[in-house]
């Protein structure tokens, strides 16, 4: 059975927002536009987000597509370097067409990926930013185009019972996802033993929102030592995905939330299959004595009834899908960031799928089927079938360009200059832990 391209149907559980700075025009009060965050440009040309005396960069690997990999970087970049379609919304729905991917969930960029950055001393300011944000994506970045965006909602992360509102308001206007930290008490709060978050987590299952945690989240990134070369950071990001998952699988939420469901959004499968063997194994030397039951499941059936995994090109992952489990795996673009194969995805996907020897009805679940389960999306109420394939809307961008160009004249950094930028960010320097390198 060989797979093309073209007949894919593709929906990406995993792309990214380069928010435009017009974001809080229309939906922050009055009385706080004065002070919301807002974009200047530095004396270097990059273009930055200002909120009192906290400066976010749009980081070059966060916003690369289209663009040849010698531009890739932790050196700020202004809007005029990217591709619009990382910031206009139009154009993302363009680059879509031409990506051939249907629809698209976008992770936030500058408030990170917990919303770290509003939590502010004036509670009721936060609680504005966050919702003026989430309005803003809900009812103009997916609203101007219905059934081409799953909608996502930033949480109230200071507050659990304002989480949870958040999460009813939200649901209430069609949206079902929400990003979240994978170690609240890496920042600070209360980890995911503690009962402070039950509000939120029986919001979440009262409006079949998913919990989906985002590598990056947690403001930890895994430096093995202070001069490790960048490549050891990119290498091991997936690891806090991994570190989330035993947190979580282990403790009291999945037992008394049993609706409650989780994305580990770009953490790959490929580990998955050994993960689950080895949570099995721990359950049945070991839980005599740590007080864990399951009662008469093992924690791997627990595993797939709660977490959906995540990959964009994942060919370990396919070939052992069955030791994952199909239901539980979905495909991400993971556009505009550098781990993207934007605008050929299709294609590396369908060379994964052929090698892996899929099966149709397999192939359908992890490009589509299972993130409008998960989600509680539904494309197919806008587009009909027949016009949301791969080759069917790529002749809707005929004329769009998408050829690899260079768009920074800036000078590159030097390896030195690199390693020393990396450092840096291994000591909590540079970067917001809402900035994630490298994918």
């Amino acid at each position: 059975m060989t797979h093309v391209a073209d007949d894919l149907t593709l929906i990406s559980v995993d792309d990214h927002i380069i928010e435009p700075p017009d974001l809080f025009d229309g939906h922050l009060p009055e009385r706080f536009k004065a002070v919301a965050p807002r974009m200047v440009r530095r004396d270097d040309g990059a273009d930055v987000w200002r909120f009192g005396d906290v400066e976010v960069p749009n980081v070059a690997l966060n916003a690369v597509a289209g663009r040849p990999k010698e531009e890739y970087g932790v050196e700020p970049q202004s809007l005029d370097e990217i591709r619009p379609g990382c910031f206009q919304v139009d154009e993302r729905v363009k680059d879509m067409n031409a990506g051939g991917v249907l629809a698209s969930m976008n992770f936030p960029s500058f408030p990170g990926f917990a919303a770290r950055l509003f939590a502010v001393d004036d509670e009721d300011f936060g609680l504005a930013l966050v919702r003026a944000y989430n309005d803003w994506h809900i009812d103009e970045w997916c609203g101007k185009h219905p059934g081409r965006f799953i909608p996502m909602a930033l949480p109230v992360i200071w507050d659990a019972a304002l989480c949870a509102d958040e999460v009813h308001r939200v649901a209430a206007k069609g949206c079902h996802s929400l990003t979240f930290t994978e170690n609240p008490a890496a920042l600070g709060y209360p980890s995911f033993h503690d009962d402070y978050w039950d509000p939120l987590w029986a919001a979440c299952c009262d409006t079949q929102t998913v919990l989906s945690i985002r590598l990056g989240s947690s403001g930890q990134l895994n430096f093995p030592a202070p001069d490790s070369p960048p490549d050891v950071m990119i290498t091991l990001q997936p690891m806090n995905i991994q570190s989330a998952a035993a947190d979580l699988l282990w403790s009291r939420v999945l037992k008394e939330f049993p609706a409650i469901r989780i994305a580990l959004s770009e953490g790959g499968t490929g580990w998955v299959p050994y993960f689950l063997e080895r949570v099995d194994r721990t359950y049945e030397m070991h839980h005599r004595w740590t007080g864990q039951d399951f009662g008469d499941r093992m924690p791997s059936d627990v595993f797939r009834e709660h977490f959906l995994t995540c990959f964009i090109s994942d060919n370990v992952g396919v070939h052992l899908r069955h030791e994952i489990g199909v239901d539980n795996m979905s495909w991400e673009c993971d556009y505009p960031h550098s781990d993207s194969a934007w605008p050929d995805a299709p294609e590396k996907l369908a060379e994964v799928m052929n090698d892996a020897g899929v099966a149709d009805s397999e192939v359908a679940k992890m490009t589509h089927e299972n993130a409008m389960r998960w989600y509680s999306f539904d494309p197919f109420d806008h587009l009909p079938r027949d016009l949301a394939t791969v080759g069917a809307l790529r002749a809707l961008a005929v004329g769009h360009d998408i050829s690899v160009k260079a768009m920074s004249d800036r000078e590159k950094l030097t390896p030195e200059q690199v390693q020393a930028r990396w450092q840096n960010m291994g000591k909590g320097v540079v970067g917001t832990g809402a900035q994630k390198a490298g994918g």
